[in-house]
């Protein structure tokens, strides 16, 4: 019986979805408002640790651990049960489980060139060794491209008979959050005509559901339905896919994954910690509820922070089950009208967050934390040709010699008291490679000294950032085809586009000057609302860009590479134990960016409905009326066509 026929219908009754093709079609759109979408949240297990295993050719019963000078980054689940975790030193390691093995992370090390490499004596020379998170990094890419082969088969495919006759064909969008998990989203391509029309009941009594699923239970108030309806059929098959992509990673490349799947990112990340390892959790929307309540509401995304904190002071309490009791109204008298409105919504499961397929890497960072600080330009230069080969490496893979996209400004940081930087544009006719960013980044060093103050110095670091495609400098055809002045014009209408593509990051020193005295300025001049990282870097505040690839790695004791955090919305580099409270900023800037877009509404309908001139009979052959009259003396009337 499908729930939404009373529970006295009739055998013959004739049975209806709760959905209609219009919710089917949502599908297709990525749209986050359809109750039929399908997302899931795909991690894997104790990656750095995995990475060695498999380098190692490790048994999956061996204990194994990571580690970065004495501190432990990764733990595999081999090794959990003796008590081992990333919070102990390797001397506590050995003692609870002897028999561990603990492998430490490739490095660089000081006048031995810019190759990495595995040294068994890394842990006694950190003033000497950087770490390296280059094979870390070499492996994600190859498990997200397996994952995307994966993804790209059942999009063209057929998944069962049946649903293909309802014109059910899927498609799939794929988000990388961080170098260890990915968000698949499930889309559907529908060729029906009638979107208001009720879907027809779904051709099965009963969801399959496989075994080696975890499925949520449902509130004791719910019951499991014979007849499920679209919603479930939908989570089955995006349960299908994915366990067929974790397999598909198992095979080809021996790395285990978990998952969650849900009808939106939140739910599906909460997922996929349920029952790690290699396992997946599937939250039908019937069980959300129940699945919410066990939960403490910090553990959610962007309540883990003072928000979260200010919460629990005003209500007393940190459990999800406990603030569904509290009125709408109780939370907007303390909290502002958008935050109460939003908590609201996400303690029931409400989530409107995309699946943005975001995949490229928008600058790459290479840092060196000294204990104790340098004091010479001939110690600086050699770290600074570590990092020239640390970054060139991954510029290679990134498809810098293919010309797929190259960086156009290179940055250093350094710091004494504070942190300070410089950076220049990289010329765009030269070709890119070790040398070159080495010779900069000397450049930028000598500057520094220039100024004074550049030891001893406790931090350095280069970057490059700005990134642009091989092919956006290439001139349109038509500037081909064209002479004189329109060619011009044409030439200057692809810089503006160039411009406008990559508006969302810094801009060279040099393209900023030729700009900054102009009123065409304004046209390019973001303010700095969130997800918009385009403001201007300005003397030594600018902030530092970070790989997206470090984006979940763990923090060890002096690398900066290993304790900060990435911002995947502005692209700022922060301390890790300042995330929570970066991802609240954010949410305050969103409510703030909201109640501009409210205000400008109100005044745009506020407009629409006043009159164009007031009752008191204002002519209309006033200024920007046709009937202008005739030009005072001494004017010239101006024809446009």
């Amino acid at each position: 019986m499908s729930s939404a026929d009373p529970p006295n219908a009739s055998p013959d009754a004739v049975k209806h979805s709760r959905y209609t093709f219009r919710q089917l079609h949502l599908l297709r759109q990525g749209s986050t408002a359809t109750p039929l979408r399908a997302i899931a949240h795909i991690d894997l297990d104790a990656f750095y640790a995995q990475c060695e295993m498999v380098r190692l050719g490790t048994d999956r019963d061996t204990p194994l651990a990571v580690r970065q000078w004495d501190s432990l980054i990764a733990v595999n689940y081999a090794a959990r049960p003796s008590g081992i975790t990333r919070m102990v030193t390797t001397a506590e390691a050995r003692k609870l489980c002897p028999n561990i093995i603990l492998q430490h992370v490739a490095t660089f090390r000081e006048g031995e060139g810019g190759r990495w490499a595995y040294r068994d004596d890394s842990f006694k020379n950190i003033r000497t060794d950087k770490v390296s998170l280059d094979p870390y990094r070499a492996e994600s890419r190859k498990i997200l491209k397996t994952m995307k082969e994966e993804l790209e088969q059942w999009s063209s495919e057929a998944v069962d008979e049946e649903i293909q006759s309802l014109t059910l064909g899927l498609s799939a969008c794929l988000e990388k959050a961080g170098i260890d998990e990915v968000y698949p989203e499930l889309r559907q391509n529908l060729q029906d005509d009638n979107r208001d029309a009720e879907l027809p009941p779904p051709p099965t009594t009963a969801i399959p559901w496989d075994a080696r699923d975890s499925l949520i239970e449902l509130d004791k108030h719910e019951r499991e339905e014979d007849d499920p309806d679209w919603d479930d059929v939908v989570m089955q098959i995006a349960a299908e896919i994915v366990r067929s992509v974790r397999t598909a990673v198992w095979n080809q490349l021996h790395y285990t994954c978990s998952a969650g799947v849900a009808r939106n990112k939140m739910l599906a990340k909460l997922g996929s910690a349920c029952n790690k390892p290699n396992a997946q959790t599937i939250v039908r929307n019937r069980a959300v509820q129940f699945f919410l309540n066990g939960y403490k509401f910090t553990q959610i995304r962007m309540l883990g922070g003072k928000l979260g904190e200010q919460i629990t002071s005003d209500f007393g309490t940190e459990q999800v089950i406990d603030l569904l009791g509290i009125p709408y109204e109780q939370l907007r008298a303390k909290l502002d009208d958008h935050t109460a409105t939003w908590l609201y919504g996400v303690i029931r499961g409400e989530d409107r967050s995309e699946v943005n397929p975001r995949t490229q890497i928008k600058s790459m960072l290479s840092a060196k934390s000294f204990r104790p600080s340098i004091n010479s330009v001939e110690q600086a230069e050699k770290w600074l040709h570590i990092f020239a080969a640390d970054i060139y490496g991954r510029l290679v893979e990134d498809g810098v010699l293919e010309n797929r996209r190259r960086p156009r400004v290179i940055t250093l940081y350094h710091r004494v008291a504070q942190s300070r930087s410089r950076q220049i544009p990289i010329p765009g006719s030269s070709k890119i490679d070790e040398d070159l960013l080495f010779e900069l980044a000397k450049k930028l060093l000598g500057q520094v000294v220039a100024e004074g103050q550049a030891w001893p110095c406790s931090n350095l670091s280069l970057s490059v950032s700005s990134f642009e495609d091989g092919v956006s400098k290439n001139k349109a055809i038509e500037g081909f085809l064209v002479r004189g002045d329109q060619a011009k014009v044409i030439s200057q209408s692809t810089r503006i586009r160039e411009i406008d593509s990559t508006s969302k990051e810094a801009l060279p020193a040099e393209k900023k000057r030729r700009v900054d005295g102009g009123g065409i300025k304004r046209f390019f001049t973001h303010s700095p609302f969130p997800g918009d990282s385009s403001s201007a870097l300005v003397g030594n505040e600018s902030p530092q860009p970070a790989d997206q690839d470090l984006t979940n790695v763990p923090s060890g004791d002096f690398e900066p590479t290993l304790s900060q955090y990435t911002c995947d919305r502005c692209s700022k580099v922060i301390p890790e134990d300042g995330r929570e409270e970066h991802d609240d900023w954010h949410f305050a800037k969103d409510l703030e960016l909201q109640d501009r877009q409210e205000a400008i509404s109100i005044q745009q309908q506020s407009q629409q409905q006043t009159p164009p001139h007031s009752a008191r009979g204002i002519s209309t052959r006033g200024r920007g009326g046709r009937g202008r009259g005739k030009p005072e003396r001494g004017q010239k009337r101006l024809f446009f066509q």
